[in-house]
């Protein structure tokens, strides 16, 4: 994903939950989040094409079948912008599939070929292990799946774990923004049920950094600020304000502005702390080598893991 300048757009309405406190009858469980992210690392980078991010889609598919109602497999090739083959594969974990009203999770599982953003220009050829970018919003939805077989929610909730989301042109130029987000874009091309529309959907990205604040970002606001209020409102009343600022973010190109594209309104959790030497707006490993485990931070992997659970059984 990249951070761009502001645009003009439209706003969609959604249907946000009301709650007047947070029970919290479900609870999140940030160490078994945290061995989630973990095992994705240690796989190595996940980028498509290579054995780690086949042993990837193989875990993750495992782990949504034991939380999952049901699982759908979601091949398509892919060629990205610099003419490359991409044997891409989203996965797609059903909740509650009887419920009517529904709330879409998504989160990016591969990562980024090259290290483009890092400080020592020596590296920008090697990959990205991506524990926060994207692992983090993996582990979270892993989790979140889990500790939903605890207790049944009266909405039903899709976790769409999508491919080839990074292998997009960071260098400028015409038309860069449908160089990312190729396994959303064929998704909201194909969805996995004809006429599938939920409620609305809730993008993780960089979600498990020390320090992350997730400011209100442009296009979320733009197109889907019902849903960013109430997702902030309901961080605020689990205790987790700290996490999830008032203060209004960047525009970033990520897998929420396609599914926006497509009708559903979507908004990005993503971290905007800033404090790269490149001046990215994110946080300060995005697209370096320095983007390993030791960057994730359970406390945070907590507050949007239980967010993401208050929001579900507030209805």
């Amino acid at each position: 994903m990249v951070s761009g300048s502001c645009r003009n757009r439209h706003n969609v309405a959604a249907q946000p939950a009301e709650t007047d406190s947070i029970a919290q009858p479900v609870k999140f469980n940030a160490d078994s989040a945290y061995y989630f992210v973990k095992a994705q690392c240690d796989f190595g980078p996940r980028v498509p094409g290579t054995e780690a991010h086949a042993r990837a889609v193989k875990f993750l598919s495992e782990q949504l079948r034991a939380s999952c109602d049901s699982v759908i497999m979601q091949r398509a090739e892919l060629t990205t912008y610099d003419g490359v083959k991409l044997d891409a594969c989203n996965i797609i974990g059903e909740i509650n599939p009887a419920a009517k009203q529904r709330i879409l999770l998504l989160a990016h599982y591969d990562c980024r070929p090259w290290a483009d953003n890092d400080p020592d220009q020596t590296k920008h050829k090697e990959p990205v292990m991506g524990a926060n970018d994207a692992a983090s919003g993996v582990g979270v939805l892993l989790e979140v799946a889990r500790a939903m077989k605890a207790k049944k929610s009266n909405v039903g909730v899709d976790i769409l774990f999508v491919d080839a989301e990074d292998w997009g042109n960071n260098g400028g130029g015409e038309d860069t923004e449908n160089t990312w987000g190729l396994g959303t874009q064929y998704w909201v091309a194909h969805p996995h049920h004809d006429g599938y529309r939920p409620m609305y959907g809730i993008l993780l990205d960089m979600v498990g950094a020390s320090g992350a604040k997730f400011k209100r970002e442009y296009f979320s606001v733009a197109d889907a600020n019902d849903v960013l209020s109430n997702v902030w409102n309901i961080a605020a009343k689990s205790g987790f304000s700290s996490y999830f600022s008032s203060e209004s973010g960047g525009a970033v190109t990520d897998d929420h502005v396609f599914v926006n594209h497509g009708g559903i309104p979507c908004i990005d959790i993503i971290d905007m702390q800033g404090g790269s030497g490149q001046d990215s707006g994110f946080f300060s490993g995005w697209h370096t080598t320095h983007d390993t485990i030791d960057v994730i931070d359970r406390a945070t992997l907590n507050a949007v893991g239980q967010t993401l659970l208050d929001l579900i059984y507030s209805y």
